[in-house]
């Protein structure tokens, strides 16, 4: 099969649904099948990487680090994307793992050349963009009003104006919806988007999971505790208030911090003059592996916006327990976790007051279990589900689904 698949970033960005998309292409890719990438050309300092998978659209940057960037869905798009496709091999499927601009162009594309479309779903929009601005309700209003205009003429309109109605509007154009997680997939079900998701979670590279844990000592030593933190450092992902919550709780354990983004200069302040601290900024997927794997424990503190939360089962499946904040999260792993008590009866300054509360208790008894040689053990049936080459041939069977369907139509 030729497989073209659509992103709103560069896969060489940071994000785990970068990551996600770099590990499918090569386990894809051995298994005999051709991948190609399409996404925004990046304008950062990383902006120079070459790879014959890839096909860079027109972009203007979107993010002060330049980071990030986003290609207009239009006719221009349209014409640059046909144009370059003309040169490989005739496509047979379309993979949209995007939210925004990505997934205008991809199913825009699929539509005017009748090939199937799988969608997966990364993305809690509607969580997402509360988190960066107060006025979420008419920024949705807003995406959806691009959405209907990008995308009229692909699959029965949809009206609405709220996130599931966005993500609605998405699916229609969809032969198959897939989730990387069992609580997102409900949701979505739930949420009407789509009658039935195909749930297949993101994967760890097996070679590099497998190079990491021959390097990593046979057990863990008890004494003082390391955690670690990584990811983007935007507000979804709660940054400052963990290291509020890390301060407070007066652990003696070491923190590193690992990943990038807007908010570092204020994550820095707030630890500043603590040495145990350390922000180690980006680094690439083996290092950071490498670095889950030497931790005692891995801290996930978004809540309510992860599809999966990749961070924790890359850990589970290094042998590295997490503490973990949102509930979905730490059921989807069923064990080896300290989970955080939900502050969901509450609402405001009362509720960031008891999550904050309960995140540096957490991190007391974790500390303390580690210490002591008693922290949980992550369960092995998570560490087998997680690798990619199962994960590959859980997505395989979708598209060969997809692709029969289409044959019998």
């Amino acid at each position: 099969m030729h497989i073209v698949f659509f992103g709103d970033q560069h896969l060489e960005s940071l994000g785990g649904a970068q990551v996600s998309m770099r590990l499918q292409r090569e386990f894809l890719e051995r298994a005999g099948h051709t991948v190609s990438v399409v996404a925004p050309r990046m304008h950062g300092p990383r902006s120079g990487a070459v790879d014959a998978a890839y096909l860079d659209l027109p972009s203007v940057p979107i993010t002060l680090d330049r980071e990030y960037s986003m290609s207009w869905p239009g006719r221009r798009t349209d014409r640059f994307l046909d144009r370059a496709l003309r040169h490989r091999p005739p496509v047979d499927l379309v993979h949209v793992q995007a939210d925004f601009w990505g997934a205008f162009v991809g199913h825009r594309y699929a539509h005017r050349h009748g090939i199937p479309v799988v969608h997966t779903m990364h993305n809690r929009v509607d969580v997402g963009i509360a988190a960066v601005t107060p006025l979420h309700r008419p920024v949705l209003a807003a995406l959806n009003a691009w959405r209907r205009r990008a995308l009229r003429g692909i699959g029965a309109p949809v009206s609405g104006s709220d996130g599931w109605a966005y993500l609605r509007g998405l699916a229609v154009g969809a032969a198959a919806v897939t989730a990387p997680s069992t609580h997102f997939a409900h949701r979505l079900e739930r949420n009407g988007v789509c009658e039935s998701v195909d749930v297949v979670w993101n994967g760890i590279d097996d070679d590099v999971r497998a190079a990491t844990l021959a390097a990593a000592p046979a057990e863990r030593v008890p004494g003082r505790p390391r955690f670690i933190w990584l990811g983007r450092m935007s507000p979804e992902k709660r940054l400052l208030p963990f290291l509020e919550a890390f301060v407070a709780s007066g652990v003696d354990a070491e923190l590193e911090i690992i990943g990038g983004g807007a908010q570092r200069t204020a994550a820095e302040k707030i630890v500043a003059g603590l040495p145990n601290v350390r922000f180690a900024g980006r680094l690439t997927y083996p290092q950071t592996l490498a670095r889950i794997a030497a931790a005692d424990a891995l801290v996930q503190t978004s809540i309510g916006f992860e599809t999966q939360g990749m961070t924790p089962f890359e850990a589970a499946t290094l042998g590295t327990p997490s503490v973990i904040s949102d509930p979905d999260i730490a059921a989807e792993l069923g064990g080896g976790l300290w989970a955080v008590p939900d502050a969901s009866s509450s609402s405001g300054a009362e509720r960031e007051a008891q999550r904050a509360a309960a995140l540096a208790e957490t991190l007391r008894h974790a500390a303390s279990d580690i210490a002591e040689g008693a922290a949980p053990t992550p369960l092995p049936d998570v560490a087998e589900a997680f690798l990619q080459s199962s994960r590959t041939a859980a997505m395989i069977e979708i598209y060969e689904r997809v692709l029969a369907a289409q044959m019998n139509r």
